[in-house]
């Protein structure tokens, strides 16, 4: 069976569900049986871009990085899922141009939302000043003018957002394999 890779970008604010939701899309699709490979952001900094620090210019070349990698993998017919704040949209743009087979989600939340979600207490030690340049607080985030896919996850179940993106993959032809049952669409 022959996949067509593509390179999935979760982008958003920290808490906003995008680690979550691309478990589940995950989930289904090894259990499609089908090859992915996850990008995590926060894992990425701890490897590929150690010592990259959160200016413009550090975090351009944290997402170049990313997006390098992403655009090896896809194709050569890997699914790879990132999974990255990438706060500048004409880095993302840069990385869409670059991979072509790109679909853009973004995930939603208010920030206020974001900051009641706040498990690692970043956005708590961000307002402090403990951190500095944290992004949606002292630092932008530009959000996607017209993302693929938007999940809303103040509005949405987990298994709503998973959905959006499995049935575009769906639809533009990137799904191949049987859907699991804990998914499967119309």
């Amino acid at each position: 069976m022959q996949q067509r890779g593509v390179t999935v970008w979760f982008t958003g604010l920290s808490g906003a569900g995008k680690t979550t939701i691309r478990m589940a899309v995950e989930k289904e699709l090894r259990d499609r049986g089908l090859a992915v490979e996850v990008l995590d952001g926060d894992i990425v900094r701890q490897h590929l871009t150690k010592g990259l620090g959160f200016s413009k210019e550090d975090r351009d070349e944290n997402i170049r990085r990313i997006g390098f990698v992403a655009h090896l993998l896809s194709r050569n017919g890997v699914i790879v899922l990132v999974s990255a704040i990438s706060p500048y949209r004409d880095v993302r743009n840069e990385m869409r141009d670059r991979i072509g087979d790109f679909v853009e989600v973004y995930v939603n939340a208010p920030l206020s939302v974001c900051e009641e979600r706040d498990v690692k207490g970043l956005y708590k030690k961000a307002r402090a000043g403990e951190i500095k340049q944290f992004t949606g607080i002292d630092d932008p985030y530009e959000a996607p003018l017209n993302p693929e896919v938007e999940c809303r996850t103040d509005q949405e179940t987990l298994e709503e957002s998973a959905a959006k993106v499995l049935n575009f993959l769906k639809q533009q032809g990137y799904l191949t394999g049987q859907p699991a049952a804990s998914l499967k669409q119309q």
